[in-house]
Formats: C-alpha cells, sequence, structure tokens
C-alpha cells in the first residue's frame, strides 16, 4: 500500500516548507507488515508557482473559466463573474456546455472541448453564454488544453 500526503514542515531554522511524503508498508518474506518506507519532497517552490497561476488567472482583465474531463466548470475567474452573474459557487462542479450555453450551440461547444481535451487547442471560437439575468453575450474561446505536472489531461 502506498499513500501521499502533503503537509507543512519546519526546519531547525524556523522556515517553513512543503513537503510531499510518499509512504509505502515494507513488509518481510510472509507479507507481513515489518514498517514504512517513506520518501519525501519539497515541494514548496511548485505551491508557490500554483499559487501565482491562480493569481494571475483570477486578476486577468478577460473571462477565464476552465472545466475538467467531465466538462463540469473547476476555474471561473472574476471577470467571468462579473461578465456572467454567476458567481464560483454558483458554477463550480457544475456543466459547463448543459447549465450555460445555449441548446443551438451545445453540441459545437462540447466538440471544442473535446478536442481541447485531447490535445487539440482552438482559437477565436464565438459563442454564446447565458448570463445569470437570461441575456445572451457572444464571447471568443480560445480552448487550450491543461495538464498537470505528470502531463495528464
Amino acid at each position: 500500500e502506498t499513500a501521499n500526503f502533503e503537509f507543512p514542515l519546519i526546519t531547525k531554522h524556523g522556515v517553513r516548507i512543503e513537503v510531499l511524503l510518499n509512504a509505502s508498508t515494507r513488509r518481510d518474506e510472509q507479507g507481513n507488515v515489518i514498517g514504512v518506507v517513506g520518501i519525501g519532497q519539497d515541494i514548496t517552490g511548485r505551491i508557490a508557482q500554483e499559487r501565482e497561476y491562480s493569481k494571475l488567472i483570477d486578476s486577468a482583465n478577460a473571462p477565464i473559466f476552465g472545466v475538467d474531463t467531465f466538462g463540469c466548470v473547476n476555474v471561473w475567474n472574476i471577470c467571468a463573474r462579473k461578465l456572467v452573474g454567476y458567481s464560483t459557487a454558483e458554477v463550480m462542479g457544475h456543466s459547463l456546455v448543459q447549465e450555460f450555453i445555449t441548446q443551438d450551440y451545445q453540441a459545437s461547444v462540447q466538440a471544442v472541448l473535446d478536442q481541447a481535451l485531447a490535445g487539440v487547442e482552438t482559437a477565436n471560437y464565438e459563442f454564446p453564454l447565458i448570463t445569470k439575468a437570461g441575456a445572451r453575450i457572444e464571447v471568443l474561446l480560445n480552448a487550450t488544453t491543461r495538464r498537470n505536472e505528470h502531463g495528464k489531461v
């Protein structure tokens, strides 16, 4: 059994670092647990980059949203909130296409998102979004593939 844990660690000099610990059970020849092997990695820099990335997205002067591999919203910046009128809490985890795209564009927007999830990016695709007030607004979509640190979509 293997488990990964992220936790803060204070060094002997009083500096806080973020650590990713990979812990695996150690077994004898009969399969009995005789201990644990742990490998720690300093991920302080990675976490700082992730925070900076999040700040950059949230403060951009263009609406930025992201969806997970199921098409559910997982990024919704300040500009998107102002433009469309939905708070982050109202959209997070909801289907972007099914709930916020006009029916006549759902199939084509879904196709653009599916292509991005497959690594094919699209630039300047125009489609309508429905605001919280019920207004239809036209937006330009640049769909890019987002990958984690292991290259996985």
